[in-house]
């Protein structure tokens, strides 16, 4: 999966404009912040909640996992004191993925610009990157699978790197390169089925994948 040669890897880019990234399980593991999180709403509302399948399934919006707790009608209103209890229990949980800064390093060494489109509300992804020193050159949130088209587009990425089949979907829609890496809940091969480019083991193999790329 996304092995180069050596050969290959002697011949670095031109540039290779802007490349998004998505956030939960591609640049952090937010699997022990999400956990935690889920932990206190179900102690503060009373509602059980299996943290351990939650986490197992990240991607999705948030109101996607909700509805597997609470009733249709409560999924909103839960949805905003998860989102403002979050800071408090998942940011300082919540490590970088290995390969994530130097992913991100290796964009702008190339001379292209690293944005991130997630479906995590802005603010709170905005939080994770300012705490683990990541620094993007935009950050959009709120948008899940083809819905990251339209910010990919407006972006004029060429490259779009997630974890999820979801991720695929939308890299897709906005005709950009599909780079997908196997450290989320979608193994390489659902996601070499969604129809993606490029399969990576993680991060730490985005480097060398990029040396070889070069934009349309």
């Amino acid at each position: 999966m996304g092995r180069v040669t050596s050969a290959q890897m002697t011949s670095r880019p031109q540039t290779v404009g802007t490349v998004g990234f998505d956030l939960d399980m591609t640049l952090i593991d937010s699997r022990p912040g999400i956990h935690a999180c889920y932990q206190a709403l179900s102690a503060r509302t009373g509602t059980y909640i299996d943290a351990d399948l939650a986490i197992s399934r990240l991607g999705p919006p948030l109101a996607d996992e909700l509805v597997n707790w609470f009733p249709a009608d409560r999924v909103a209103a839960m949805a905003d004191v998860y989102r403002e209890m979050y800071p408090t229990h998942a940011i300082a949980a919540t490590p970088a993925m290995a390969g994530a800064r130097e992913a991100i390093a290796a964009v702008r060494a190339a001379g292209g610009r690293a944005i991130v489109v997630t479906a995590k509300y802005e603010p709170n992804a905005k939080l994770h990157l300012e705490h683990l020193g990541i620094d993007a050159d935009a950050v959009i949130g709120d948008l899940w699978a083809e819905q990251k088209a339209q910010a990919l587009r407006e972006h004029d990425a060429t490259v779009y790197v997630g974890d999820h089949t979801g991720d695929v979907r939308g890299a897709r829609a906005a005709n950009a390169l599909s780079v997908a890496v196997a450290t989320g809940p979608c193994d390489a091969e659902e996601l070499r089925e969604a129809g993606a480019d490029v399969i990576l083991r993680d991060l730490l193999e985005f480097p060398a994948w990029l040396a070889t790329y070069s934009t349309p």
